[in-house]
């Protein structure tokens, strides 16, 4: 039997991660793509591509599935290989704050996988900014360093952060590509990982769900007055407005409406620096509306 492709997906939180999986399993490239994503509540797929869905799985009607990767990552890799049918391409989204060539060691402890290479998705507008910070700086440079291909995002026409410092021709604009499908899903995109990144520093990490729905004052209000140190939130929140899908990165933030969704709950998830942000200012700030 052939081995299966691995593909890993990284960059830091709020770079673009989830924008780039969901086109590339909207896609029309005929190929049975599985991805694996840690969050699976963020990933936002379209209603008329789902043909059947479960608590931690979805199968989409063009053949690809998408699912959570579980605290094993050994033994949901293991579950993928003993699918019936095998998929042609397996796909991991690595956390915003993982290092994505640890992850695609994987594939070279695996014999039935292969390496299909890294893919680091970098945030055009807050790489400069984020990679010279003394406390994640380091870490954001080594997601950039392990890759074999860097997709830019959220870029004006030709902006390339400066601060990227790998070949010109590693980097390409996602606004540009057409699909990404032949990108990632083609040829290898290196022959094996490369040297794993320097160790991220310690991060807090809070989560709620729950039944309440808030008020358009109050959803404004929870935007307004954000922990300052939250470095990521994320998720999705009922309100008088229906599902709202919510992205705050440091100053930035965005609401989306969700204009089809058989989720009713509030579901956010809160990411910041240990020691300068704790569980219970997320919790406090939550239950301040």
């Amino acid at each position: 039997m052939n081995r299966l492709p691995l593909t890993v997906i990284g960059g830091y939180l709020g770079a673009g991660k989830t924008t780039l999986i969901n086109r590339l399993l909207a896609e029309d490239h005929g190929q049975r793509v599985l991805v694996m994503v840690n969050d699976f509540g963020a990933i936002n797929i379209d209603a008329a591509l789902i043909e059947s869905q479960s608590d931690d799985m979805v199968e989409l009607s063009n053949g690809c599935v998408c699912c959570t990767m579980g605290a094993d990552l050994f033994m949901a890799v293991g579950d993928v290989l003993d699918r019936t049918p095998r998929p042609d391409h397996l796909v991991i989204e690595a956390s915003g704050i993982a290092d994505p060539a640890r992850i695609a060691q994987v594939a070279m402890a695996e014999p039935d996988l292969s390496y299909g290479g890294v893919v680091t998705v970098v945030d055009a507008q807050n790489y400069d900014a984020l990679a010279s910070d003394i406390q994640i700086g380091a870490q954001l440079r080594g997601q950039v360093d392990v890759a074999d291909l860097v997709l830019i995002s959220k870029a004006d026409a030709g902006q390339v952060p400066a601060a990227l410092g790998v070949p010109e021709a590693q980097v390409l604009d996602l606004a540009t590509l057409d699909v990404t499908a032949p990108l990632i899903l083609g040829d290898a995109l290196g022959s094996g990982p490369k040297a794993v990144a320097e160790v991220h520093p310690a991060y807090v990490s809070w989560n709620t769900r729950e039944d309440r729905v808030l008020s358009r004052a109050q959803l404004d209000a929870l935007i307004r007055n954000r922990p300052a140190k939250a470095l990521r939130i994320k998720g999705f929140v009922a309100s008088e407005r229906g599902m709202t899908e919510l992205h705050c990165v440091g100053p930035s933030h965005s609401l989306k409406p969700v204009p089809v969704s058989e989720n009713t709950q509030t579901q956010l998830v809160g990411i910041g620096l240990k020691g300068h942000i704790t569980r219970e200012d997320f919790q406090n700030w939550w239950a301040s509306v």
